[in-house]
């Protein structure tokens, strides 16, 4: 029975995403959650060498490395971008989720929406090859309304948007496929270069990713607060290129985060527009439910509500809805066979 049990725990399920991973095990639950970040050694060659550091002690890490190391994220728009640092990163982590180099897992890995055949043989030998006996892909807006609670197996119309790090996926589901659906490149890390480029063009500052993504969490909004927060922006000045900090307000992160908001109402209308009358109609009933890292976003459930005069509410754990999803198919063999990827 115990040899049987460690059996079941040594198979996982995967979130692999642009600014974060999440690892489900079976029989253990959620055991890891790490920035999607590696960082290592540049070689006199200019390649890349040595894995310095994985995760959140990659991720402190980024625009901060000195000569000879670089933190990558080797993931872009939901996709791999590099295969050989993914490897590694995998590697990292199937090892901390199992405990052993040893063992080899079947792993269960969320995808975009779309996913083209060779991006999907990528994710297939990234996994592969970072120790997984066997990779089975399951589409990342099905995951997500599955970790979000919505009957996605029933023959009715649910409509999921999970607003990750480097894409926001945009589906309505019915019968454990997705009827209309978009993946679009438009998410946290577009968000957090519009609020660079807005402190640079307006306050004349340079400051990096990590900076950009600090000041959406604190002030980031899509609709005008009751109250305007404020808070002072350090970096770099771009004329002089002596550091110095800038007054910067709630109501200037609105204005720099319209263009990304702006295209994830796009990419709802052109799905709804694409969904079947019947289906449209449960959509109305149900609402859309928001989940990932983006949903959280101040304003966000009214302007998308105003914009599509439909109901608009937030998951439960929105941050981990995929990742949810996955481990119930995982639990549930009757389940992943119906969503899995051919």
């Amino acid at each position: 029975m115990e040899q049987a049990l460690g059996r079941l725990a040594r198979d996982l399920a995967i979130d692999l995403g642009t600014a974060n991973t999440l690892v489900y095990a079976q029989g253990r639950g959620i055991v890891l959650e790490e920035p999607s970040v590696v960082a290592v050694r540049i070689t006199e060659a200019g390649t890349y060498g040595d894995v310095v550091a994985v995760g959140e002690e990659a991720k402190q890490m980024l625009g901060r490395t000195p000569g000879g190391i670089v933190a990558l994220r080797p993931l872009k728009d939901g996709v791999i971008s590099d295969f050989q640092v993914t490897e590694e990163m995998l590697r990292a982590f199937l090892r901390r989720a199992t405990g052993s180099s040893m063992f080899k897992p079947r792993v269960i890995v969320c995808v975009p929406f779309g996913l083209a055949e060779v991006e999907k043989r990528a994710v297939h030998e990234s996994a592969r090859a970072a120790g997984a006996r066997e990779v089975v892909l399951i589409p990342e807006p099905l995951a997500a309304a599955l970790g979000a609670g919505l009957p996605v197996l029933e023959p009715t119309g649910s409509m999921i948007v999970d607003i990750g790090g480097g894409t926001t996926e945009i589906a309505v589901i019915s019968l454990g496929g997705s009827v209309s659906a978009q993946s679009l490149p438009v998410a946290g890390d577009a968000m957090n270069k519009a609020a660079v480029d807005y402190v640079s063009e307006k306050l004349g500052l340079q400051i990096g990713e990590r900076t950009a993504e600090a000041l959406k969490l604190e002030l980031g909004c899509a609709s005008p607060l009751p109250q305007v927060l404020g808070t002072q922006v350090k970096g770099r000045d771009a004329q002089t290129g002596i550091p110095r900090q800038a007054p910067i307000t709630s109501e200037d992160l609105r204005r720099a985060l319209i263009q990304p908001v702006n295209a994830i109402i796009e990419g709802i209308r052109q799905v709804l527009e694409a969904t079947p009358p019947e289906l449209a109609g449960d959509v109305l009933q149900r609402g859309i439910v928001l989940c990932g890292g983006g949903a959280l976003l101040r304003g966000l459930t009214q302007v998308l509500a105003d914009s599509t005069g439909l109901p608009v509410m937030i998951a439960d754990d929105p941050l981990r809805c995929v990742v949810n999803g996955a481990a119930t198919a995982l639990e549930n063999p009757q389940i992943l066979d119906r969503i899995r990827l051919p």
